[in-house]
């Protein structure tokens, strides 16, 4: 079996950074709470969280009281990390190495949880496969948010391109079937204090 340039890329990237060195670093992932919680999104609801990398998501939603959590990406390096730094709890999470553009879903989950994976999908047809996972593994009338680069963020991140998008864009890219309930452009300031703005849309999977 050959092996995908993305696995070799982002386990590189994660093998020889400190989360810190990476310019998606936060040490609470204030913005995503607040997202989910706009949507009332509550305990006892699933959640995964893709493109999770070594985010703390999953750890404040394990603080918050939710156990049924999962966390996919297409490093399995970026999720052993994830996995150690939970410890005892990491072993009640549902890790998922895959790409997510090629993964069949093998369940429903009540959120899907995106902050930074969309943008990097700059074909057509890899953005077509990512609506496609989404709405195969979300439970209709389920809970989405998803998170890109604005217009006025970066054209590349970790030596990749981006695609870029305003709210009304992000809506025109996910198309129909998804009702739009809040939307946003909020600044991520990086760990060496250079700003990122991002565009956040959240909402509901139409049955």
């Amino acid at each position: 079996m050959m092996r995908d340039p993305k696995d070799d890329h982002w386990n590189a990237v994660y093998g020889s950074k400190a989360d810190t060195d990476t310019s998606w670093y936060e040490p609470k992932p204030t913005d995503s709470l607040a997202m989910l919680d706009r949507l009332g999104v509550v305990i006892g609801q699933s959640v995964i969280d893709v493109g999770g990398g070594t985010s703390t998501l999953v750890d404040s939603l394990w603080g918050r009281g939710h156990r049924d959590l999962a966390v996919l990406d297409v490093s399995a390096e970026a999720l052993r990390q994830s996995r150690e730094r939970l410890g005892k709890d990491g072993e009640q999470v549902e890790w998922v190495v895959a790409d997510l553009t090629e993964w069949a879903p093998s369940r429903r989950y009540d959120v899907w949880h995106d902050r930074a994976v969309f943008h990097f999908l700059t074909d057509p047809d890899a953005r077509a496969a990512y609506l496609t996972s989404l709405r195969t593994a979300v439970q209709p009338g389920g809970a989405f948010v998803v998170a890109t680069f604005a217009l006025s963020g970066p054209e590349h991140c970790s030596g990749l391109p981006v695609a870029r998008h305003s709210a009304e864009g992000l809506i025109d890219a996910l198309g129909p079937g998804f009702e739009v309930i809040d939307q946003r452009e909020i600044i991520h300031t990086t760990p060496w204090g250079s700003e990122q703005p991002f565009t956040w849309l959240g909402g509901r999977v139409v049955p």
